[in-house]
């Protein structure tokens, strides 16, 4: 009885098993015979800006390094490190005391200097009218011209020295010279300081501002051919270190008219305003200079350009809904998308998801991304 019930049971199982394997088997067939669903979006004509890119460097238009034009001590520091200043700001001051006694010893020097002077002419006129009268000698007034004449010179002296006195005086207040943001100050109240210091602070202007890269020659003739426009009508454009394009568009100002002859390439600077400070003077950053005019040109979205050894390559889904491999030329790329300047007609379905799993010859079920191009 154990072995009939044993056996029954075997058959039972077999017989489930062999039903299962019959579904899955259905079930496998079915799912094959449903082709696979991809994404695809349709290369379409758009307006771009034709463009090449440049790795360029942030320049300020100014830059002043303040440094001290007289020796003493700092007694103020009279601006927070970053701030703003316009021209004229007072920054560093230092001690006025023995300036200040210069030019009172010269002020004093200069006046009883003057006296004499005065005393001088007196006697000339007096010696004058002798002559005149025949009552003096023609040796005193001359005497008497030479000595002021000798006032008029040491009046002359004295006057340049009190005007240095007033200048070294003023030399102790570090002003402004330009507008700009202000670096750290490199001394402290108390040091002393002079014209053989290192500098006490830069500024550096920041609106506008200047960003410089260099173009090989072959790089220029290219973009006349393909603007065929001045240079400076083509529009730049900054790219940042996170990857995001600066807001603002600058314009070429400049052309260097010397070629350098190391690297044959040719300085080039345009002008940016930065109102938000954004860009600083040493910044690293990529530059893409682009045409005034757009032009016609079709695009994909880069995520449907795979590479292999042959190339770029981007799968097309046909007419007959099969996967084709179609070998191309990408050309600029204007954000997400890429222009295409060989292999793909308008209108053609590139499959932008879904890549990994289909293969060429393969039917597919086309489903046309809901934001296109």
């Amino acid at each position: 009885m154990r072995k009939f019930v044993s056996l029954r049971s075997v058959v039972v199982i077999a017989a489930v098993a062999l039903v299962g394997s019959a579904v899955s088997a259905s079930c496998q067939e079915a799912a094959s015979a449903a082709p696979p669903s991809v994404t695809v979006t349709r290369a379409v004509a758009k307006d771009i800006r034709p463009s090449v890119s440049f790795t360029g460097r942030v320049e300020a238009v100014d830059k002043v390094d303040l440094r001290a034009r007289v020796t003493g001590f700092l007694e103020k520091t009279l601006f927070r490190e970053g701030q703003d200043v316009k021209p004229g700001d007072l920054l560093f001051s230092m001690e006025k005391g023995q300036y200040q006694a210069n030019v009172d010893q010269a002020q004093g020097n200069l006046e009883a200097a003057e006296s004499g002077l005065s005393l001088a002419s007196i006697e000339v006129k007096r010696q004058s009218d002798l002559v005149a009268k025949n009552a003096g000698t023609q040796q005193a007034l001359d005497l008497a011209t030479a000595k002021q004449q000798g006032a008029t010179g040491t009046v002359a002296q004295l006057q340049a020295a009190l005007e240095q006195a007033k200048l070294d005086l003023s030399y102790t207040d570090i002003s402004a010279p330009i507008a700009g943001r202000i670096g750290r100050s490199e001394y402290s109240i108390g040091n002393f300081i002079g014209p053989s210091s290192n500098t006490l602070a830069t500024i550096v202007s920041q609106d506008p501002i200047y960003v410089t890269f260099t173009v090989s020659q072959r790089e220029i003739l290219e973009l006349r051919k393909k603007y065929a426009t001045k240079a400076a009508d083509a529009v730049v454009y900054v790219q940042l270190a996170d990857g995001s394009r600066y807001p603002q568009s600058g314009k070429i100002n400049f052309i260097d008219v010397t070629v350098n002859q190391g690297t044959d390439t040719v300085l080039v600077r345009a002008t940016f305003t930065n109102p938000d400070r954004t860009l600083i003077d040493g910044q690293l950053v990529n530059v893409s200079v682009e045409g005034d005019q757009p032009q016609k040109a079709l695009v994909i979205p880069q995520a449907a350009i795979q590479i292999d050894q042959s190339g770029p390559y981007a799968l097309v889904v046909g007419k007959d809904k099969k996967i084709e491999v179609r070998h191309i030329e990408p050309g600029q790329a204007t954000g997400t998308d890429v222009s295409i300047t060989k292999g793909l007609t308008a209108d053609e379905m590139v499959v932008t998801e879904g890549i990994q799993r289909v293969r060429p010859g393969q039917v597919v079920e086309p489903v046309e991304a809901k934001s296109g191009l």
